[in-house]
């Protein structure tokens, strides 16, 4: 019975409290809700919730941005009451979109990645027009998971849940065993690879780790201590680099260079001494003697060096 601790979601209950939902059966709701509270990671940066009530009319009990913590949810929960009279559920996804999936009421900017789910519990047919309504909101990037209980339009339901179908709909025979869908919705938020969904906080690689994640680096950078961010490594330290004569670091990577009086050779790793008595190449008036990668100067028989080691006399 593990926390949820690895989807961050921005999670909108959406639950019928009209006249065919018995106040002993919303309890039951209620209940439900504070088991769903259990098992997801709540918090600022993870899973933040919102609760919905409706029937004829929509009542946002509290948006994503008032409660960050699982105890002050659960109380607030305790403390919803049912509205009574119909059941207007595209009323109420609409409601959801306009003013509950902003980001002044706390939902978070669409470059974090943070899905947007509606979890919609109810036992009834919806009282208006539901189907465009559900279309538009997860056209809008909402995703919507439908709870029949009891007597609840099996139809209305898979019209507005999101596909597929037999991932978001579910149905249980009374508001009593309601609570057995926790385990199903555990299941379903944190099956999921948290690298694939942009919420990791690592700098360069993320690697999936069973319903958690690691972080590495990119060849020739070193992960700091902080498990997160990664530094160049010295390519240069003495047995990292296959270079002949001269390593030059770059940014995680190096080049190899040689020594003056020699090239590199096209495998970029080896050099070759020139042969520094090409034409054009020494300065030497008469005969000039190749020297790994250097040379010196001669003369003819019946001539003499100078004192510049270059001309002859």
């Amino acid at each position: 019975d593990t926390a949820c601790k690895n989807r961050p979601l921005d999670l909108v209950f959406i639950i019928d409290s009209s006249r065919s939902v018995r106040p002993e059966e919303f309890e039951k709701v209620k209940i439900f809700l504070s088991k769903m509270i259990d098992t997801l990671d709540i918090g600022e940066r993870t899973t933040r919730v919102a609760v919905m009530n409706y029937a004829s009319t929509v009542k946002v009990e509290f948006p994503l941005r008032t409660y960050f913590d699982k105890a002050s949810m659960k109380e607030a929960v305790s403390h919803i009451e049912p509205l009574s009279a119909g059941t207007m559920t595209g009323l109420a996804i609409q409601t959801a979109m306009d003013e509950v999936f902003t980001e002044e009421m706390g939902t978070r900017p669409a470059t974090f990645n943070i899905p947007k789910v509606v979890i919609v519990v109810t036992d009834g047919r919806p009282q208006d027009q539901v189907q465009d309504v559900a279309a538009s909101a997860q056209t809008a990037g909402i995703e919507i998971y439908a709870v029949g209980v009891d007597r609840a339009d099996m139809q209305s339901l898979r019209i507005m849940a999101s596909e597929p179908l037999d991932e978001h709909v579910f149905y249980v025979e009374t508001y009593g065993v309601i609570e057995k869908l926790t385990s199903k919705f555990r299941e379903t938020f944190c099956a999921v690879n948290v690298c694939a969904l942009g919420t990791h906080d690592c700098e360069q690689v993320c690697v999936s780790n069973g319903g958690s994640y690691l972080c590495d680096c990119y060849e020739g950078y070193t992960l700091n201590p902080d498990k997160r961010t990664c530094s160049a490594v010295d390519m240069c330290a003495p047995g990292r680099h296959d270079c002949d004569q001269i390593c030059v670091s770059n940014n995680g990577s190096y080049v190899c260079e040689c020594y003056e009086g020699y090239t590199l050779n096209p495998d970029k790793k080896t050099c070759s001494a020139m042969d520094m008595c090409a034409p054009g190449r020494h300065d030497c008036a008469q005969v000039c003697l190749s020297n790994d990668g250097s040379y010196s100067c001669d003369c003819y028989e019946g001539y003499i060096l100078n004192p510049d080691k270059k001309t002859c006399s």
